[in-house]
């Protein structure tokens, strides 16, 4: 069974409810600010534990000098925003990283 897209106003509805997420085409992205460059492995490392448990990967994943950026699309969905990329952004968010 396919994964469906969310039309444009369920995606702005949903982003309205995830703290710093935005939509960038079709996916959603987050750059997260951390204190220190360790705090910012970290934070990655739980992040992407998180999205395997999920068994739903992050588009892309860039970890910088304190900051690391989230991006998701789902690719069964022909890589639109759906469902499973909200519930990810979501967990990720109750992670929380250390400023």
């Amino acid at each position: 069974m396919a994964t469906e897209a969310l039309n444009d106003a369920a995606i702005l509805e949903a982003l309205q409810m995830l703290d710093g997420w935005e939509r960038d085409g079709d996916k959603i992205v987050k750059t997260f600010e951390a204190g220190t460059y360790p705090q910012g492995l970290a934070f990655a490392t739980a992040a992407g534990m998180v999205a395997d448990g999920m068994n739903h990967h992050p588009e892309d994943f860039s970890i910088g000098w304190k900051k690391v950026t989230i991006s998701f699309t789902t690719h069964d969905a022909g890589s639109k925003i759906t469902q499973k990329d909200i519930d990810a952004a979501q967990a990720i968010n109750k992670i929380g990283i250390r400023t």
